[in-house]
């Protein structure tokens, strides 16, 4: 069974969104039988086989795409944060079905996942509708979902954080136990790393950073290529551990990426900032576009 994942090129998403939907990427190639077994009814696929994401006509990347090849039948998921994206998820799907027939001629199961929990109506679509056209695919909203089909398998673990429990911390603590107990350690160090971004999504980072040791997880490939792309907020490179210097150094590099050089005068009010404010800062920027959306962040804070 093929599989293959890419950054996927939604106009929706933006770099916080992004890191989220990269961790679930890198999981689903790195664990493709686990999602397989999760999501469809199949004891145990026999071939699996990374696809290419990159779909004809005009290009666009799914999510994932993993091929049966004893089936002969594609598992196609789609990972979400938000409820809502332009084009519409639903439309997307359909659009990504015709691609698929048209590529593979084969049978296509796809599955969207709501990461974050959300009142938004949204979460409940599992079809599109038109004047002449219907179709449907299935929808897992995470929150709801059941955390011991997701304990018991360690590609599932990182997940697990977002399922449905009456208990947050005590859920968290069964996943740090059950990633403490994996004995290859660079497995170990990914799921880690993937554990850690998508608890961001629910958890508040001191509970994260005290069940989840750091030392450990920067030893990730996906942690470093998150880290890399700028995509991983300030809490999670240690911008809250004192080194204050380290956080001037990063920030500025990241502000310089997104919004261009920046004044003499600007740099020495970010200067003036607590660490706690440069965490903030760090989080902010992520929705910067230009220099002017830095200047009312730092007016808005002046006493």
């Amino acid at each position: 069974m093929p599989l293959e994942l890419n950054s996927s090129n939604h106009p929706s998403h933006n770099p916080t969104s992004l890191a989220y939907d990269n961790t679930c990427k890198y999981l689903a190639e790195k664990f493709p039988a686990a999602f397989v077994h999760w999501l469809l009814p199949i004891d145990e696929p026999t071939s699996v086989q990374v696809l290419k994401t990159e779909l004809i006509q005009e290009p666009i990347r799914a999510d994932s795409l993993v091929f049966l090849q004893t089936d002969n039948q594609i598992l196609h998921l789609e990972f979400e944060t938000r409820p809502y994206s332009d084009p519409p998820i639903a439309f997307r799907m359909l659009d990504y079905y015709v691609r698929l027939k048209r590529q593979y001629s084969c049978s296509i199961n796809q599955v969207v996942i709501f990461l974050q929990q959300t009142a938004s109506e949204q979460v409940f679509v599992s079809e599109y509708t038109d004047t002449n056209t219907r179709h449907s695919y299935r929808v897992i909203r995470l929150w709801e979902q059941d955390p011991a089909s997701l304990l018991s398998v360690p590609g599932l673990l990182p997940l697990a954080t977002l399922s449905q429990t009456n208990s947050p911390r005590t859920l968290l603590e069964q996943i740090a136990t059950q990633i403490a107990t994996i004995e290859e350690p660079t497995q170990q160090a990914d799921l880690l790393a993937c554990t850690q971004v998508l608890a961001g999504l629910r958890f508040e980072k001191d509970l994260i950073r005290q069940l989840f040791r750091k030392e450990t997880m920067r030893g990730s490939v996906i942690y470093q290529e998150i880290r890399e792309d700028g995509l991983l907020e300030g809490r999670q490179l240690g911008l809250l551990e004192g080194r204050k210097d380290e956080a001037l150094s990063f920030l500025t590099r990241q502000l310089t990426r997104r919004i261009g050089p920046i004044a003499p005068e600007t740099r020495e009010q970010i200067q003036t900032l607590s660490v706690e404010e440069l965490e903030d800062l760090g989080e902010a920027l992520l929705d910067f576009s230009e220099a002017s959306d830095l200047t009312n962040w730092l007016n808005e804070r002046q006493p």
